[in-house]
């Protein structure tokens, strides 16, 4: 059995939509960070760097597995099934580009703007509003040439991008306005990948009483 040690936000949410997606039967230890538990022992013995999310995979090749940083442990379930990222050759290292793009900017970008957008800050706050709007860009121009990401086909870098994208119109339209909804080619993007019955479940997932 997989279990996830994870949290509802845009990086917690991509290995539990990345289960849906292979099917694999996965169970979630919720680990509450507004309450401080990534901080805790036991939930750093599996993440050193206090993040969530964290995968233990009882059923790894060789014996148990522990996994944290969110690209890590899509990567590995997508090579563990065979899925969403292919084997070898310019298709693989197209997603991985993709994917790394989005744990490097888009995610970290989106994180600060939303971190400033809140402070008496306007420095802070113009730098990381025009860091955002410039990979919002990116990703339209990118998704204006194939219909995900990586190409024709969709895979863990829509699944990691996706997640970061719909937190930005939810958290962050008071400071990003029209650079969202202008961008064409990423509402569509959004459609489409929001149309999979993985993702809405992914996405819907709440811890009881929270």
């Amino acid at each position: 059995m997989i279990t996830l040690h994870t949290w509802t936000t845009p990086n917690g949410r991509k290995p539990v939509i990345m289960m849906e997606e292979l099917g694999e039967p996965y169970r979630i230890a919720p680990v509450d960070i507004t309450k401080g538990e990534q901080f805790q022992p036991a939930f750093l013995q599996l993440s050193p760097n206090n993040k969530i999310p964290a995968l233990v995979d009882d059923t790894a090749d060789g014996g148990p597995l522990t996994l944290f940083e969110s690209g890590a442990i899509l990567t590995y379930l997508a090579d563990k099934h065979g899925k969403l990222l292919a084997s070898a050759g310019p298709a693989r290292w197209q997603a991985l580009q993709w994917l790394h793009w989005q744990i490097g900017g888009l995610g970290p970008m989106l994180g600060q703007l939303g971190f400033f957008s809140k402070q008496d800050d306007a420095l802070g706050k113009q730098h990381f509003r025009e860091e955002a709007v410039r990979l919002l860009a990116v990703l339209d121009k990118q998704l204006a040439a194939s219909p995900y990401l990586a190409g024709g086909e969709y895979t863990i870098a829509d699944i990691a991008a996706y997640t970061w994208t719909v937190a930005a119109h939810e958290k962050l339209r008071a400071v990003l306005g029209e650079e969202l909804d202008s961008k064409s080619h990423v509402q569509a993007w959004l459609e489409r990948v929001g149309a999979r019955p993985a993702v809405r479940k992914g996405m819907a997932w709440q811890v009881a009483g929270a």
